[in-house]
């Protein structure tokens, strides 16, 4: 998001500047540096970043930061230890719900909240989630802390289903083994070395070729980090489903993390592999999800998940739990169809009238795309941050 928003706001008043942190070094800084954003590399994990305190105060002064917005809570319990010392303003997001944490982020988020400006919430749940702790006192109402609701938001001008044909017939590329990856064959196991990265305008018919999804199936797929909340076995127990209905239907998993030796397995044993592709971690996903027909999300609980925006902005009708702000979202029976979370095995039924109804399809795709462009923009959510920005810096000028 950081990258995203930073290429949107306004840069005649605002300069930006990250502190990362994350132990891989060059994971993102050079989306970040490309967006334009002078990036300070700080190797350090959860807990070593209470020794981070001096040294990003030292930056902070010989910078002359005005404000620093953080994200998640091992960041934000430092940026407020920061902001305690330098006595600039502290703008933090909250990207889910406090039961979520472990109790050591959950009590140092806790003890420590009160001592910033503004606590931003992605979704309405999340907001929730910190009033049904203020019963508690995390912080004093009427006091120095602000809580808003900003929802996530999505470059719709980017974010485009792409249409051509192949890019090779216009711009003389294409799809090749230097450009994504030798596959010998349609085995599951080989489409897990399919993790390199793809040019925007590659082409939905190169695409699907490359991975051997036949150009008439249609293709149900999620974009994910895999771990538990996620609930991919469970996505993968109804793919098999849906396939004993719609057998020409592809599945495409986009992401990596601890499940995925589990999951893969879990496919391997099905003897369906070759209805299933999994393409690794992808820094530019918008080709993967232009070939999607359906986002399918079966998760136990989100904050406003990207993914799922970006998504619907590429025209992708919607099949999933209603975990944390995807009801915000998606409007049930109109940009695509919503249970609850214990109650998935209604996605299945859900999906396939998807894909045996072309005209119900695309009038769910066009509301989809609809929806992120009125409500989910990122040129909403960047004007609403900057507002912030503005507020609290005239509140701390006025102090």
């Amino acid at each position: 998001m950081i990258p995203e928003t930073a290429m949107v706001h306004n840069q005649d008043r605002f300069e930006f500047y990250c502190i990362y942190f994350y132990h891989q070094q060059n994971n993102i800084v050079d989306e970040l540096e490309g967006a334009g954003i002078e990036v300070q590399l700080i190797p350090a994990g959860n807990l070593s970043l209470f020794f981070q305190v001096k040294r990003v105060q030292e930056f902070v002064a010989a910078n002359q930061i005005d404000i620093i917005h953080a994200h998640l809570p091992w960041a934000g319990i430092l940026s407020r230890f920061v902001g305690k010392e330098t006595k600039i303003p502290i703008v933090y997001t909250e990207h889910n719900t406090w039961d979520r944490y472990n109790k050591v982020s959950y009590w140092g988020n806790r003890v420590t909240f009160k001592h910033q400006d503004v606590a931003i919430a992605v979704s309405n749940e999340v907001a929730l989630s910190m009033q049904l702790n203020s019963m508690f006192d995390p912080y004093k109402r009427g006091g120095r802390l602000k809580v808003k609701v900003i929802q996530n938001g999505v470059n719709t001008e980017v974010f485009r289903r792409e249409t051509e044909v192949a890019r090779r017939e216009t711009e003389g590329g294409g799809l090749s083994d230097s450009n994504l990856g030798h596959r010998e064959n349609s085995d599951f196991k080989m489409e897990q070395d399919l993790n390199t990265p793809l040019q925007r305008g590659t082409g939905r018919i190169d695409l699907k070729n490359h991975l051997n999804i036949p150009l008439t199936s249609l293709v149900i797929g999620k974009v994910a980090v895999f771990r538990s909340q996620k609930r991919l076995w469970i996505w993968v127990d109804l793919a098999l489903k849906i396939l004993e209905r719609c057998p020409d239907t592809h599945f495409l998993l986009v992401g990596d993390g601890d499940w995925r030796e589990r999951i893969i397995a879990q496919i391997e044993k099905s003897g369906k592999q070759k209805n299933f592709h999994w393409v690794g971690v992808q820094k530019e996903v918008i080709p993967y999800l232009s070939i999607m027909d359906i986002y399918l999300s079966t998760s136990e609980f989100e904050g406003l998940p990207i993914a799922m925006l970006e998504a619907m902005s590429c025209e992708v009708p919607v099949v999933a739990t209603s975990a944390g702000g995807i009801g915000e979202m998606v409007q049930h029976g109109i940009q695509g169809f919503l249970t609850g979370i214990d109650d998935y095995e209604g996605l299945v039924d859900y999906a396939v009238q998807l894909l045996e109804d072309p005209e119900l399809h695309s009038q769910f795709a066009k509301a989809a795309r609809a929806r992120v462009v009125d409500q989910f923009s990122m040129n909403r959510m960047v004007k609403e941050l900057e507002g912030v920005y503005e507020s609290v810096i005239a509140r701390h000028c006025e102090d």
